[in-house]
Order: structure tokens, then C-alpha cells, then sequence
């Protein structure tokens, strides 16, 4: 079920029409101005990135110095956070930490999927 956009010669209005299949004929006339003088455009679409897109594309901290806004996206919290405890060598899954971090490992994974993490506050 197609919809197919159209910009009308006579007024320069755009116009969408809904077709049901596309073997459908189509005979459009402008909705503003009635002219059946209509050039068919070339519609808009939407581009779904990965996550992995999304994370190469956000970037460390240092590479935003200027945005104060950077730790208000949860993604970026998760991620950081992650990375931060790599870096102490703390490896979350190993038997020694399992435990300790259950808790931590659920909060990281809610932000990275947008989630804003607890204030400390509310966690006591």
C-alpha cells in the first residue's frame, strides 16, 4: 500500500495519494487547485541506524568538550561507565564480581537502551 507524493505544476502545492497496490491506476489531481498537472516527487524515507552506529557516532566525552549535555543521554552513561570499569580491570562477569555487580550490570544495560539510571537517592 503505496502512498506516492506529487507536486502540482499550476500552484506548486505537494499532495500525497494513498494507492492500495501498486498496479492501481492513479490519476491524481491537485487537492488545492484541481490541476491534473502533477510532476510525481521523489518521497522522503527513514534510515535506521545500528547500535553500533549510534555508539561510533556519540564518541568518547573528550571528543565533546563543549556539550555540557553529553551525560544527560543514558546511552552515553552506559557506555562510559562500562568502559571506565574495563579500564580498572574489573571484569563484571567473572565469578569474583558477579555478584557484587548483578545490580550495576541491569543498571548499565537499562541506560544504554535510554533509560536515565536512578539518582543515588533513590537507590537508598
Amino acid at each position: 500500500m503505496p502512498i506516492y507524493e506529487f507536486r502540482c505544476n499550476a500552484c506548486q502545492q505537494k499532495a500525497s495519494f494513498f494507492v492500495r497496490t501498486v498496479s492501481d491506476p492513479l490519476s491524481p489531481t491537485c487537492p488545492a487547485c484541481g490541476s491534473d498537472n502533477l510532476e510525481r516527487c521523489i518521497s522522503g524515507f527513514a534510515y535506521h541506524k545500528s547500535a553500533q552506529t549510534v555508539y561510533e557516532e556519540s564518541g568518547e566525552p573528550t571528543m565533546f568538550p563543549k556539550n555540557p549535555d553529553y551525560y544527560k543521554d543514558p546511552r552515553n552513561i552506559g557506555r562510559h561507565t562500562e568502559k571506565r570499569l574495563k579500564e580498572l580491570g574489573v571484569d563484571m562477569d567473572s565469578e569474583e564480581y558477579r555478584d557484587t555487580f548483578a545490580g550495576v550490570k541491569e543498571t548499565i544495560a537499562a541506560a544504554r537502551e535510554g533509560e536515565l539510571p536512578k539518582t543515588l537517592k533513590d537507590q537508598l
